[in-house]
């Protein structure tokens, strides 16, 4: 199956059963703790587990985390009225204009 960003963002949405009060702040409290289980199973790799290498077992359960701050995020984007599509879009336009300007590296939004 050829999946796009808001094709994505629409069928997912399907799913989407959660508390309809506060839920910009339920979506972004799920897109943050989806991106901590992420970086958890990153630390136990970084502490020596698997002898500090990434196993395939641990690649399915970082891509099974990953879905789900997908699922987050899209959620986040729908809520805001925002396309995923147009999101990826602007982003890469954004990386690449950096990438020309020799800006790519270094802090701040507005480099």
């Amino acid at each position: 199956m050829v999946m796009d960003f808001d094709k994505y963002q629409k069928e997912s949405r399907k799913t989407a059963i959660y508390p309809k009060k506060n839920r910009y702040i339920y979506t972004t409290l799920g897109l943050l703790g989806e991106a901590g289980e992420i970086a958890e199973k990153m630390k136990r790799i970084y502490r020596g587990e698997d002898d500090g290498k990434i196993t395939e077992q641990r690649k399915r359960e970082i891509a099974k985390e990953s879905g789900d701050l997908l699922w987050y995020l899209s959620q986040l984007a729908t809520e805001l009225d925002l396309s995923l599509n147009d999101i990826a879009k602007d982003n890469l336009k954004k990386l690449f204009s950096r990438k020309r300007r020799g800006k790519i590296k270094g802090d701040g939004d507005n480099r």
